[in-house]
């Protein structure tokens, strides 16, 4: 039988359309276009509280979780009059009228647009320049378990109460977790980056071997990056109960300082996310009560000293780019995900000597951003394979270039 070709669903005295409402989204638990929606209308407040009165990127699943979003910046042209929007200005010269959502009508339209999660810049739509939250993303390398995650949240929280700051811990939705913290915004992007550096700096001292800021991925070993680059300009993350697309509809959820030992972030899904909104209401709910200064974080920049920089390639060959202290191999540039794992099963069939060697983190499959949508580098470290046994460089198993036909300035090849 086929489903409908559409619905209306009222918010804020609005009729949002909804199209394709009765279309499987999330084929597991068997959650439907329109289940998103009420979803995102049943957990407004706290939604809101996250990417409200923000410019968004749409990140949009038009063909499905399977398959790779793909970024929207700009504004629909016909979007309705209780959508804002708010012009930022790449670093690339470029600019783009993205998206304010402001109330639960907002919320619905969005996700009618294909997108699951939200995705937010750290400033609000009236001041564009000045952040007004700090973002500690722990992101754990291959290996990592959840307790090891945990253990660096809490010596953030200690480093945060230290400088007068309040850190407020959700699940990203996927391995890792956020601290977000409220700051007034008096500062640039580049002073909340370096403050959030030293944070990661700090961390990193305080648990050596648990957690690093170490900014090539190859050099972090098992531990928890403290991703302070979360915090550049043109950086956003999946805020407060966005739906990520992980088979389960698993949901980046808010959480309390006493529940984060005994979490995990597969127990919390579209319904059981439902289920705790509507029987503890949002454990983030005094956030922006609580907004603090930078002085504390900048002034332990100051203390900690310029960061090590990451070593260059010589003056003498005339790219300037960086050489890598650990011995790297290229594998492959796919532009799917599944594309490069396959990439990386035949690498792994062709050395099997080398590959057994390898240690979880030792395996480098990244996604990279595109004009529009994510690509996928897989790179191995040798680190852990007698010399003399390294495969070398070989020709690359796939070779896609994302930048083909893209002619603006200042992209490879223009």
């Amino acid at each position: 039988m086929a489903g409908r070709a559409e619905t209306f669903v009222e918010a804020n005295g609005h009729e949002v359309r909804v199209s394709h409402p009765d279309k499987i989204v999330f084929p597991g638990p068997s959650l439907t276009k329109l289940d998103l929606v009420e979803y995102y209308l049943a957990v407004a407040d706290g939604a809101l509280r996250g990417a409200g009165g923000r410019p968004m990127v749409l990140k949009r699943f038009v063909k499905g979780i399977d398959k790779e979003a793909f970024f929207q910046k700009r504004v629909p042209e016909n979007h309705p009059d209780f959508i804002d929007t708010a012009t930022l200005h790449y670093a690339r010269g470029t600019s783009a009228e993205e998206a304010v959502v402001r109330n639960a009508a907002g919320l619905a339209w969005i996700i009618n647009l294909g997108c699951l999660d939200l995705n937010p810049h750290a400033v609000r739509a009236e001041d564009l320049d000045h952040p007004d939250e700090l973002r500690v993303d722990l992101d754990p390398m291959p290996g990592v378990d959840w307790s090891q995650i945990v253990d660096v949240a809490y010596v953030a929280q200690e480093v945060l109460d230290e400088r007068g700051l309040v850190g407020w811990p959700k699940t990203s939705g996927s391995r890792g977790l956020h601290i977000l913290v409220r700051i007034e915004p008096r500062w640039e992007f580049k002073d909340v980056r370096l403050a959030a550096e030293a944070l990661a700096r700090e961390v990193e001292d305080r648990a050596p071997g648990l957690a690093t800021a170490r900014w090539w991925k190859e050099e972090r070993g098992e531990s928890v990056f403290v991703d302070f680059n979360q915090n550049a300009k043109d950086r956003t993350v999946a805020s407060a109960y966005s739906i990520r697309p992980l088979p389960d509809a698993r949901v980046s959820t808010p959480l309390a300082w006493s529940e984060v030992r005994s979490s995990r972030p597969e127990e919390f899904t579209v319904a059981t996310v439902l289920e705790r909104f509507a029987a503890i209401g949002d454990p983030h709910a005094g956030l922006d009560d609580e907004v603090g200064v930078l002085d504390g974080l900048l002034e332990l920049a100051a203390e900690l000293g310029p960061a090590e920089r990451a070593p260059r390639g010589s003056a003498g060959t005339g790219d300037g780019r960086r050489v890598s202290t650990m011995p790297l191999i290229e594998i492959a540039r796919t532009e799917t995900k599944p594309e490069a794992m396959a990439a990386l099963e035949e690498w792994r069939a062709k050395h099997p000597a080398a590959a057994e060697k390898l240690s979880p983190a030792d395996v480098l499959v990244d996604g990279m951003r595109g004009s529009s949508s994510i690509w996928y580098r897989v790179r191995v470290n040798l680190q852990h394979v007698p010399e003399e046994q390294r495969p070398l460089q070989e020709a690359l198993l796939a070779d896609y270039d994302p930048w083909a036909g893209k002619t603006w300035p200042g992209a490879p090849g223009s």
